[in-house]
Order: structure tokens, then sequence, then C-alpha cells
């Protein structure tokens, strides 16, 4: 059956042709990164008209020199396109070539890295909103090699985030809840209905899972408040983790590390689900990887390529009866590939994928979808992870703005609240 793209990756069209956010297109490329510079744990935010910059990372497996360039793409809270033209919302050149790049040394695998910090003072986003950042070749926008987003703010109101507990006593154990407030005292906006603001919640900065609120329930004046259960989430549990910062030594989650001189193979020790198992608190990095090297080289250019092999066992060696299992994370660009199901052994009575990673420090979950599902991105985690109330999760509350008239939604208000600071 043919998957309908949910709301929250709807394709966005550039010059003529239809992209999807975070998106890798072509096989070659790998080890996408983008953050705020010199954090590789932040997510790629930047304040409208400040110094802030973003550090763009990736792996070109073809070991040669291409002519990548970079673009802007302004989108609306829903990330369909906004109706403007480039020169509404860029400074500048409209593309920009990206110039540092350097061969890999030391490692099995020859890959060519490529860097850049953005914006260049050439090419500069001049509104507020969500952009898709696009790396395509040979000026050619329809030659993509993959999107990214990243978020300009002009924080203009007031937003206040608190986690509570949800209103229905039947997921009071197992969910989070995020009551939001927003004051748009002093700030200038012509707002004549609570309609004008749009409310956008996400969860450890993932999109697929977001939530979005259209309506306040209470609205006095210059005060709105989102105060139903809508903004619940299902909590999860601490992402599971794979060190492969080594290749020489053995982590703790690795089974089996095998260098044959021609490839590295890493065998993960065998995942259990955890449903009914007993809530551990540990620190994690919410489903990310960092891209690190503990073998004294550096991480960028003499890092080491792996397969890396993952292991699922289901209660009872039994598959998932009308369930596909993905593995779910910022390695699999939370995304519902087929490269990222995992496949059931029936003679093993285990669920298998093998991965080509870049040495670093990854988090990983899996998630159930129903296989007959038309609608993609639609995960649970309820049978393979189960979920308690009290992890650590943090909440991201990103606030719009579009006037009467007005052609596309400004991102005008920006919040993190995290649980272990939260009031309960």
């Amino acid at each position: 059956m043919k998957k309908i793209v949910s709301s929250l990756l709807l394709l966005v069209t550039i010059a003529g042709h239809s992209q999807l956010a975070d998106h890798i297109y072509k096989p070659n490329i790998r080890s996408v990164k983008l953050y705020k510079a010199g954090d590789m744990l932040s997510y790629p935010v930047m304040m409208l008209n400040s110094a802030d910059m973003l550090e763009l990372q990736f792996d070109d497996m073809d070991a040669d020199v291409k002519n990548c360039y970079y673009t802007y793409q302004l989108c609306n809270a829903d990330w369909s396109p906004a109706p403007l033209q480039a020169f509404d919302y860029i400074r500048g050149f409209q593309s920009n070539r990206i110039t540092t790049y350097r061969y890999s040394s030391i490692s099995q695998t020859k890959y060519t890295h490529y860097q850049a910090v953005i914006p260049d003072r050439n090419c500069v986003p001049i509104r507020s909103g969500n952009y898709l950042l696009k790396v395509f070749l040979n000026s050619d926008t329809s030659n993509v090699l993959f999107t990214k987003r990243f978020l300009v703010i002009d924080n203009r109101v007031s937003v206040a985030a608190q986690i509570v507990r949800p209103f229905n006593p039947q997921i009071s154990l197992t969910d989070q809840r995020v009551r939001v407030g927003i004051s748009t005292k002093n700030s200038q906006l012509n707002i004549l209905s609570g309609q004008d603001l749009k409310v956008v919640v996400l969860q450890n900065n993932i999109w697929p899972t977001s939530v979005s609120l259209t309506r306040a329930n209470i609205y006095r004046g210059d005060y709105f408040e989102f105060n139903d259960d809508v903004p619940t989430f299902p909590a999860g549990r601490e992402w599971r983790w794979i060190d492969i910062r080594s290749m020489r030594l053995m982590s703790d989650r690795m089974e089996k590390l095998v260098d044959t001189a021609k490839r590295i193979d890493v065998f993960v020790k065998p995942d259990l689900e955890r449903k009914t198992r007993p809530y551990i608190y540990y620190h994690d990095v919410n489903g990310i990887f960092t891209l690190e090297n503990q073998d004294g080289y550096n991480p960028e250019w003499q890092s080491d390529y792996g397969y890396v092999h993952f292991t699922y066992v289901p209660p009872g060696n039994q598959a998932y009866g009308g369930k596909d299992l993905y593995l779910f994370g910022e390695l699999t660009n939370f995304s519902q590939d087929d490269a990222y199901r995992m496949v059931f052994n029936q003679e093993r009575g285990v669920y298998e994928r093998t991965l080509f990673l870049k040495q670093g420090f990854y988090n990983y979950n899996y998630a159930l979808v129903n296989t007959n599902d038309s609608v993609i991105d639609r995960y649970s985690f309820s049978d393979t992870e189960g979920n308690s109330d009290i992890t650590e999760n943090f909440y991201t509350v990103l606030v719009y703005y579009k006037p009467f008239g007005g052609r596309y939604e400004q991102l005008v208000g920006y919040s993190v609240v995290n649980t272990l600071v939260a009031t309960r």
C-alpha cells in the first residue's frame, strides 16, 4: 500500500522539486550533523539578526571532491513551503558553495569529510521561521544530497512551559503533559484572535512525534494558555546506547568486535523488551548521536566506519504479528525507512539489522508500526520500551504567529523545559 506522508513530514518544494525534511537522498552521504557551533549535543537554533552560527558536517563515501552547495527554504510551522521567493528571506546569494573539505586519513574506510559554518555572511536568512537546509551538487537544486531542519527565532513573546501529570488517570503513570502559557505583552504583535498563534511542542526535538496546538483554551487580553490533554506524550524510557568511540577496545554494550583489516564489525549485545522491567534512570543524550574518537585521532576525518549489528529479542522469540519493528533515533533520522526496519530471523527467533556507522556514541530505541498503517511515522514504544512518567525528557515549545493577511508563519517564541526540573 502506498503510504501517505504525515503532516509533520510534508513534501517541501524547492525550485520546482520536492524534498523531505531531514532526509538523505544519496547512499554515499553519511554522518550528517547540523548543530550550534561548538556544541554537538545542541539542536540547530539561531536567533534572528544575531551572531549565532551553526556547524554542518557530513561524509561522502565516494572519497572524491564534489562541488557541494547549500541554500535555505523558508517553511511554515507544518514544514510546508512558505509562498515567498528566496530573495524575500535570504540576504545575499541564494546559494553558497561548501569549500572546506578533507580526505580521510589513517582509517580503513575512505571518505571525504565536508564541513561548513552557517550562515555565511553572503547568504543569510533574514526572517524568522522554520528553515530547511538543502545541500545539492553543481548548482543544480534538483540534484539533492540531503536536507536538514533548523530554526531561526525572533523572540517577541514570553513563553512559560510546565510539565504536569495528565488529567486522565489511565495514562498518568505513563505519559507527560506540557502546559503552555504565552504572554504577548510588549511584543508589538497585532493579534486579533487566539487563532493568530500556533504552538508546536516537541519531545526531545523529534518532529515526527510532535504535537501542534492551534487554539488556546484560555484567552484574556495579552495572555494565552494551552492547558488541556492535547499536548500529552508517552514518556518512554531512557534511550538505549552503543559506544563505538573506540574500534580497538570493546565497550560495555559490545558483545564482539571483529577487525579483519578489510572491515570492522561491531556486534551489539542482544536487546530485550523493557515493558515489564523496572524503570532505571541513567544519563542519555535523548536519541541523538555524537561523532567522537577515543583512539587518539581526529574524530572528523580520522575516525573509522564499522558495520554495527543490532539484535532485538522479542518476548517468547516470536515475531510481532501485524507489526514492523524499526530502529529509531537520530542514527535513522527518526524516520520509517526500509533501511532501518528490523528483519526477523526465524531460526534464531530474533530481529536483526546492520548499520554502517562512524565512530561515536549513539542513542537508539525500538519502535513498532502497524504493517498496514497508511500513515508513516505512527510509532509505538509501549510494547518494546514501555513508558514511565518519571523518564527524563525535555520539551521544546515553539510559538508561531501569522498576522491577518500574512503569507507565512513567523517563529516568535521559544522555550525548553526538562522533566528533571519540572514542577509536577
